[in-house]
């Protein structure tokens, strides 16, 4: 069968180490790994906050393609492109909604409500939507009126590459995540500074969102007394990345929300246990007997998941053969783009018809 071309588009630069542009990256090259021909349409990095000019130039990508050549278009891109433009589109459109932007977390009302009502808008104009997760489908379904007939779900692929176990001693806790008031980084230094008896260094990783939110941590660190265990070491290469991963004995993310979160499919193939919280799609990504998960902003809950993970070993050593087990079975790249090709395909053809 001749895999059709299509396009997908992008703002910013798409090597940005987050959960949304890696999924995507990995995506666009594993839709050409199909020997399929897909364009990389380069949009402006001030989505979603479009300047005029940025605005512009998206829409006039998207009206230069062939009209049966279906077009991908990131979350950012189909959350808040004019909404008259899309509707005068030719071509078949598919938005990757990772989760929606109004539930972005620190947003004043007004904000947010202009994402709420843009984003059904749009949603509501384009031929098919992408989602990583269950828990964001159902959102999409209930709240913003998308039928599940035009919802695919397209779980993020996991790369299988060797890991060498050595956890150090003290035991390491790892959380991995965006420097970003949404990843809950601050409850979990609230919920270390109430282990300080236990033994243990913890690290986060992860770009600064924000320089404001960064210094904020780094504040809490010396604040709370934990600057001789906890390290902030910001953004790291894959292969520093992928040793403390190596090194530690527990993942812990203090999220306030997911639409995914890939991090914990890597927690998963590294074998670890995970503490994190009840909230977006971590329930349904992180399985019961590998996680312990707690409300969101609860430092106190998380606090005593940790304790609990760190001094009982047998549940330890239960949870990271739980998570080990689920790693194994997760989809591989190829996988997710043999979804999303399926989509892009059906789409090209019923333009053609």
């Amino acid at each position: 069968m001749t895999l059709r071309p299509a396009a997908f588009a992008i703002p910013g630069d798409i090597d940005t180490v987050t959960g949304g542009y890696i999924y995507e990256r990995r995506l666009l090259e594993s839709l050409r790994a199909q020997g399929r021909e897909v364009a990389h349409l380069r949009i402006g990095a001030s989505f979603p906050d479009p300047t005029p000019g940025d605005m512009a130039d998206l829409i006039a990508q998207l009206d230069g393609l062939d009209p049966g050549t279906p077009v991908i278009l990131d979350g950012f891109l189909s959350a808040t492109i004019d909404t008259a433009a899309l509707s005068r589109l030719k071509v078949p459109t598919v938005a990757m909604v990772h989760h929606p932007l109004a539930l972005e977390s620190g947003l004043a009302p007004a904000r947010r409500d202009f994402l709420y009502r843009t984003e059904r808008n749009n949603l509501a104009l384009v031929s098919h939507v992408l989602v990583p997760s269950p828990h964001t489908a159902r959102i999409l379904r209930d709240d913003y009126g998308v039928a599940a007939a035009r919802i695919t779900v397209a779980r993020p692929g996991t790369d299988r590459y060797p890991l060498t176990r050595a956890p150090i001693d003290p035991p390491l806790i790892l959380s991995v995540g965006l420097l970003h008031p949404r990843k809950g980084h601050d409850t979990l230094l609230e919920a270390l500074s109430q282990i300080k008896a236990l033994d243990w260094r913890a690290v986060i990783v992860g770009g600064a969102h924000d320089p404001d939110h960064a210094a904020l941590l780094d504040r809490r660190v010396a604040e709370l007394g934990l600057g001789a265990r906890v390290r902030i070491a910001g953004r790291v290469a894959a292969e520093e990345l992928s040793a403390v991963y190596g090194q530690a004995t527990i993942f812990a993310l203090a999220t306030r929300y997911e639409g995914y979160g890939l991090v914990f499919d890597e927690a998963l193939l590294a074998g670890l246990p995970i503490v994190s919280c009840a909230t977006g799609a971590v329930p349904e990504t992180v399985p019961p007997a590998a996680g312990l998960l707690v409300l969101p902003d609860d430092p106190d809950g998380f606090a005593e998941a940790l304790a609990e993970v760190l001094t009982d070993a047998s549940r330890r050593a239960g949870m990271a053969d739980a998570a080990a087990a689920a790693g194994r079975a997760l989809p591989t790249w190829a996988d997710t783009a043999k979804v999303a090709g399926r989509v892009l395909d059906r789409l090209s053809q019923a333009s053609c018809a």
